[in-house]
């Protein structure tokens, strides 16, 4: 590869990764929005979150046509054509948090006429949690920093802890006052979403650390 076709390569993924941090940053707001629809029981909110999953997913399209062109024109070397995977796995999860974003919104419509059973405590916290979580594995991997990866993902332990202190809240709820099972299923729809997210974040993480070692390590066990 000659130093100009070298230039040119290089640039091309710099702005493969300043469109995939584009999507993550999409996708964070995706996640605080959805969440904050919840908590205010506010469907204007809710159906940006909802419209806002088709440009997400638009993005997506447009990222993957993006890395199988630098791959069939450039006949990038084993170390571009890791970081190009990488991206292409990286694209994949943050869809996938999207489409879980989008899934909380729902539930805002559906739950819209019916004051909350209980205020939301925990289920904010494991927002936050899951938004730093995908901030801090989309920075790793643009700074190929695998400590970064490793630290951000240990958020998930949290996020999975209060899940299981909401599904414990939440089932207990449900055992005391059967007319609360319907909204409370709903509510443990949302926990679970939010720990899904945060176990897409750990997936990155995950690809991050193959990117720069070239081995496998499971964040998630």
């Amino acid at each position: 590869m000659s130093s100009s076709v070298r230039h040119n390569f290089d640039q091309a993924l710099e702005e493969l990764q300043k469109e995939i941090l584009r999507m993550g940053s999409m996708v964070e707001t995706a996640i605080a929005k959805a969440v904050e629809s919840l908590a205010k029981q506010d469907v204007k909110l809710a159906q940006e979150v909802i419209e806002g999953d088709e440009a997400i997913d638009e993005l997506e399209k447009i990222i993957d046509d993006r890395c199988m062109k630098l791959i069939a024109t450039q006949q990038p070397i084993a170390g571009d054509l890791r970081k190009i995977g990488a991206g292409l796995k990286i694209i994949v999860d943050l869809e996938r948090i999207a489409d879980h974003a989008a899934d909380i919104a729902k539930v805002t419509l559906r739950l819209a006429n019916q004051p909350l059973i209980k205020p939301l405590i925990d289920i904010p916290k494991m927002a936050k949690l899951a938004q730093e979580e995908v901030r801090g594995v989309l920075d790793a991997y643009v700074r190929g920093d695998v400590e970064l990866a490793k630290a951000t993902c240990a958020k998930d332990d949290e996020i999975d802890r209060l899940y299981r202190l909401v599904f414990d809240e939440l089932v207990e709820i449900m055992q005391k006052d059967p007319s609360t099972i319907t909204q409370a299923t709903y509510l443990l729809f949302v926990a679970r979403y939010l720990e899904r997210i945060g176990d897409h974040a750990t997936n990155i993480g995950e690809g991050v650390i193959y990117l720069e070692t070239g081995e496998r390590e499971d964040l998630n066990r």
